[in-house]
């Protein structure tokens, strides 16, 4: 089922501004964290975060930025009326997605630039891969 497109360029913009001006409020490392717990580049965060840019925040991601970025109750409630003016004909973004708990886990330096980055993506993918298979109902009938 294709996503509606939003009323206007400037709805998604709006709420775009408001999560670049959160994430710029934040910690250095923000956007570096959120890319690798949404499991995508940087470039994709950086899509999502700049007005600049038609490309929609992906609903299922939503739960997981207020998670990342800390939003407060009031930024998350005004991050989300923004959303839905942008987005009138979408089901209401809340709970969109599981809570997640940052977890750091030091991997050691293997001496070569991109065999680090092998590493680093070879754990970051089997975590992704665990968390959805949590995540994943089993077929009814089907029991151990």
């Amino acid at each position: 089922m294709a996503e509606a497109q939003p009323q206007t360029p400037a709805a998604v913009a709006a709420y775009k501004k408001l999560l670049s001006d959160v994430i710029d409020r934040r910690p250095s490392g923000t956007r570096q964290r959120l890319a690798a717990a949404l499991g995508k580049n940087r470039s994709f965060v950086s899509q999502i975060t700049n007005p600049v840019y038609a490309v929609p925040i992906p609903v299922v991601h939503l739960d997981l930025i207020f998670e990342v970025c800390h939003f407060s109750l009031e930024e998350r409630r005004n991050f989300l009326g923004l959303y839905l003016a942008a987005h009138p004909n979408r089901p209401t973004p809340i709970h969109a997605a599981h809570k997640v708990k940052a977890h750091t886990v030091y991997l050691p330096d293997l001496g070569d630039d991109d065999r680090n980055a092998r590493l680093h993506t070879l754990i970051s993918d089997f975590v992704r891969q665990v968390a959805k298979l949590i995540e994943d109902e089993p077929p009814k009938g089907k029991r151990r």
